[in-house]
């Protein structure tokens, strides 16, 4: 078993992240926020935190450019549209006087009515077929709205970043999940060239699609060090990071499924609301329609989800953005219709199994792994031996086959290889991956692999660590070059394109054992069993930990987690860890990884697809069929609290 490379550096402290550099002259900054949901700036004064002994500078509307920022929106805006809107930046000394000089700084803002509903926006839709003639034909409807919350990332390591200029080139070192992305946007914000911008991530700690963009911060950052002359680092504070460092979106499904009484599905129709907060902010779409396209075989569907713009802190992907969502809704929907029909849940699945991309229409590469996973899981879980508690969920997911183009460069001699990409580790163990693929290429061990990484300077580009995509992009550049290095000691490679007529898919099943308490609804989750594909298994210790992560985040988005605001002022009542309700240690049941290793030779070269997002995505609808199991309640909204069971 090959334990992490950088694992020792993290368990001792050596590992340096965003917030623990340190250098001379170095200045930190703190940001005035909006305490109002909607409002107008009327006059901002400054001149008490500029006065302030230790305090550099201040930027706000008043003395900083006109940035150009989402939805004609601009960097200091003189409307704020929600409670966290960045108002004003302070650089000082130390943290807590720029927190002293950030009270200090007088904001007159004149109130405007607010919207926490939001108008729908024209909406994004996809559809085949004749869905009226499907539900037509149907022997079976079923009719449900379904809901899911609102859900904050909680990283372990918050947004930050420290940026310096060396003339007119500026470094930052940011907590991002694609340094090549947070350069081209800082470059394009601040009027720069994209090589006058360095972007710099050693180490992280987790980012699940908040970080993969460029956010306020590091162009306020920019532009502090830039007036002061000196570093400035900017990390943000707990409250901070929930209310202005995006969510994954509350949505509302109404959904109708059609079946024929032998339960081949007619017709899927699904009209979703998706809540978006205050502005638009990149990054990959919440793609909630999508699993509805592709999941089953269906000739009749249609599906279309619409943005609701709110005065609220934005949405953002947060891991497997979108089939989350909607896999929750699905897949209860799946459990429901099969009651109704009378057919064991996972057989209606089995029944109307997938093997072609019906949204591309063109065949999987690896058509039947599904089917595998399913198979793997009903067989550990003892299925066919229906018990009360025991529930099922299966999922696909649009992404996980890489994001070409990507480039990597090995050097190799006297038995020691150096390879070099431009990509970042947000935490899933890349730097071993790669390492691992080199070696077995070189023939090497791995120790004698130094893989750098985490750096926009050496110009080898790669992707944003998004949508499953780091392994499968990098690891087939990093076989190519080290084959290539063999035979020259030093060797460049580039990314081919994946294949163009199959489609490319991660997917997986799960099912969750459970009880019930049925005089205070406490729900005790037991065990939870999970297989996914996600191609060929470089490493089981890393792949393992990934499902063990999935599972443990996808539990409090079952069960606990949910941002709360207050419908009459607008304000986030659990922006902190004392009132959002993460899982603990306490709240973990066994989870068994049935994984298995299934190359995909199609896919690319290596065979590997990627398992960052596939774990989260069954599991609070394998939760919800199991309370159904055990109580027969259906909870069609998550949280599935305490409260909501005992009503």
């Amino acid at each position: 078993m090959i334990t992490r490379l950088e694992g020792a550096d993290k368990v001792t402290g050596r590992a340096r992240y965003a917030a623990d550099v340190r250098l001379p002259g170095l200045l930190h900054a703190h940001i005035v926020r909006s305490p109002y949901p909607h409002a107008r700036i009327r006059h901002i004064d400054a001149s008490r935190a500029e006065r302030l002994p230790g305090v550099h500078a201040v930027l706000s509307s008043a003395n900083s450019p006109s940035i150009p920022w989402h939805d004609a929106s601009s960097l200091f805006d003189r409307t704020v549209r929600y409670i966290g809107d960045e108002v004003a930046a302070v650089a000082a000394d130390s943290d807590e006087l720029a927190a002293d000089a950030a009270r200090l700084i007088d904001v007159q803002y004149e109130a405007l009515a607010f919207d926490l509903v939001g108008e729908a926006r024209e909406p994004k839709a996809e559809a085949r077929g004749d869905v009226a003639r499907g539900l037509r034909e149907a022997d079976v409807v079923l009719e449900a709205t379904y809901r899911t919350q609102t859900a904050l990332h909680n990283a372990l390591e918050p947004h930050g970043c420290t940026a310096l200029w060396h003339g007119d080139q500026l470094t930052v070192y940011e907590s991002t999940q694609g340094i090549f992305a947070v350069r081209d946007e800082v470059a394009e914000k601040l009027g720069l060239a994209a090589q006058n911008v360095r972007i710099i991530t050693e180490h992280m700690g987790g980012g699940f699609g908040a970080k993969q963009i460029a956010w306020k911060h590091t162009v306020i950052a920019a532009l502090l060090a830039q007036r002061t002359g000196r570093p400035v680092q900017l990390a943000l504070d707990r409250a901070s990071e929930n209310l202005a460092a995006g969510n994954r979106n509350a949505t509302e499904q109404r959904l109708r499924l059609g079946a024929k009484r032998d339960g081949t599905l007619s017709a899927i129709d699904a009209r979703i609301r998706v809540e978006a907060g205050a502005y638009s902010v990149g990054g990959e779409d919440s793609d909630v329609i999508g699993t509805y396209l592709t999941l089953y075989r269906c000739a009749n569907v249609r599906a279309e989800q619409r943005s609701l713009r709110t005065n609220a802190g934005p949405a953002v992907a947060f891991r497997a953005p979108g089939y989350a969502e909607g896999n929750f809704a699905l897949e209860s929907a799946i459990d429901e219709l099969a009651a109704r029909l009378g057919i064991d849940a996972l057989e209606l699945r089995l029944r109307n199994y997938a093997t072609r991309d019906q949204r591309e229409d063109k065949p999987y590469t690896a058509p039947e792994s599904l089917r595998r996973c399913i198979t793997r899981v009903a067989a550990a879980c003892e299925w066919r031996h229906q018990r009360p508690g025991l529930g099922f969920a299966a999922h696909d997911w649009a992404a996980g086959g890489g994001w070409p183009p990507a480039e990597a460069e090995v050097e190799f001699a006297h038995g020691a290889a150096r390879v070099i990409v431009g990509v970042q580790d947000v935490g899933t163990g890349s730097r071993t991956a790669l390492a691992q693929l080199a070696a077995a290429e070189l023939g090497i061990g791995v120790e004698r692999v130094q893989v750098e990484l985490g750096d926009t300077q050496p110009g080898l580009y790669g992707p944003t660590s998004a949508g499953s995509a780091t392994l499968a992009t990098l690891g087939p550049v990093v076989q190519e070059a080290a084959r290539l290095a063999k035979k020259s000691g030093h060797a460049r490679a580039q990314r081919g394109e994946n294949p163009k007529g199959k489609s490319i898919r991660t997917c997986g099943a799960q099912a969750v054992e459970l009880a019930v308490d049925r005089d205070t609804g406490e729900v005790t989750v037991k065990r939870v069993i999970a297989a996914h594909d996600c191609g060929r298994i470089v490493n089981p210790l890393l792949q393992s930990s990934q499902v063990i992560g999935g599972i443990t985040q996808a539990l409090g988005y079952a069960l606990s987690e949910k941002r709360i605001v207050d419908a009459r002022l607008g304000d986030v009542l659990n922006a902190n860890l004392e009132e959002y309700k993460l899982p603990t240690v306490a709240d973990i049941p066994e989870i068994v990884n049935a994984s298995e290793s299934m190359p995909d030779a199609e896919a690319n070269a290596t065979g590997v697809k990627g398992c960052g997002e596939p774990p989260i995505i069954p599991t609070a609808a394998a939760i919800a069929n199991a309370i159904y199991s055990a109580t027969g309640v259906r909870i069609r909204e998550l949280p599935i609290t305490r409260e909501k069971l005992i009503r």
